[in-house]
């Protein structure tokens, strides 16, 4: 009941929401004002800050963290506070289009149902927009420097992060099908940050310590059930599980997979903050 009403406020307010998609690193906060412009687009949600006309408005910035993970945390507005305090603002602004980055459909999808928002209406992938040289080049410097970037000007992030900004790049944009002299080109100015986890070093989870959360998960849910497989998969982006059980006699199968799935997803993600793609469960046995 709660989810139809949100739609139809939204829907009532003529909300239209994008999606700009790409793995980490491959220059979606560097191209997002690029994107917003082309659409029309109000605001700008990238890692946990909601953004309005270079101006930061809510939320808190996953670059500050000390540690990956964290980052991880924020950027999908993990914290309850966090997100509810972005979501209030929302409401309270008027806006037509909003456009959530992210590294995959799952994790905008995932930060537009935390925000209260519908789900994206037009999805628009980093290789639409950039070319594999560009996207390769911000790929390298990232790894290579750790060199983030964050789509307001830098007096923005300097006010809010000063320990980790870097520094300062300008965009010249011009704007199309209107005249020069009443619409000169646009300059819009991103900040380079360098975040402590970059200094760092990501942290990954292994196979062996994601298998253990696995086990103790489908033990928790229901001991009954007998794991006798786990397959890990990572694609850069998230993880992808490949579970064999056997299931008890009497078992529910449709209803109680279904939730076991999503028992596995929700728990996981909450206690390390990595995004699991999928979860394929195979039912090997009905055991007695």
């Amino acid at each position: 009941m709660w989810k139809f009403l949100r739609e139809f406020f939204w829907f009532f307010k003529g909300i239209k929401v994008y999606a700009l998609v790409g793995e980490s690193g491959t220059g979606k906060s560097f191209r997002a004002k690029l994107v917003a412009q082309k659409y029309g687009i109000d605001f700008i949600i990238d890692d946990g800050l909601l953004i309005r006309d270079n101006r930061i408005i809510a939320g808190h910035s996953a670059k500050k963290e000390k540690t990956f993970l964290a980052a991880v945390k924020v950027a999908l507005f993990d914290d309850k506070a966090h997100r509810d305090e972005v979501a209030r603002k929302l409401q309270t602004e008027k806006f037509k289009k909003i456009l959530i980055l992210g590294t995959s459909i799952k994790m905008v999808n995932k930060i537009a149902a935390r925000l209260q928002l519908p789900q994206p209406q037009k999805i628009i992938k980093i290789e639409d927009i950039a070319t594999k040289e560009e996207i390769e080049k911000a790929i390298r410097s990232r790894q290579i420097e750790g060199k983030h970037v964050i789509p307001v000007p830098s007096i923005e992030v300097k006010k809010n992060y000063p320990a980790i900004f870097y520094d300062a790049i300008r965009v010249f944009l011009k704007r199309p099908r209107i005249p020069p002299i009443t619409s000169p080109t646009r300059i819009h100015e991103k900040s380079v940050v360098r975040p402590e986890y970059s200094r760092r070093g990501r942290v990954l989870i292994s196979e062996a310590a994601l298998s253990q959360m696995v086990i103790h998960c489908v033990d928790e849910y229901n001991p009954q059930i007998r794991l006798k497989k786990i397959l890990v998969k990572e694609d850069g982006q998230g993880y992808r599980l490949v579970i064999t059980i056997d299931v008890p006699f009497g078992t529910q199968l449709a209803g109680n997979i279904h939730e076991l799935q999503q028992y596995l997803i929700d728990n996981i993600e909450r206690y390390t903050g990595i995004l699991i793609e999928e979860v394929n469960i195979i039912i090997d046995k009905i055991i007695q």
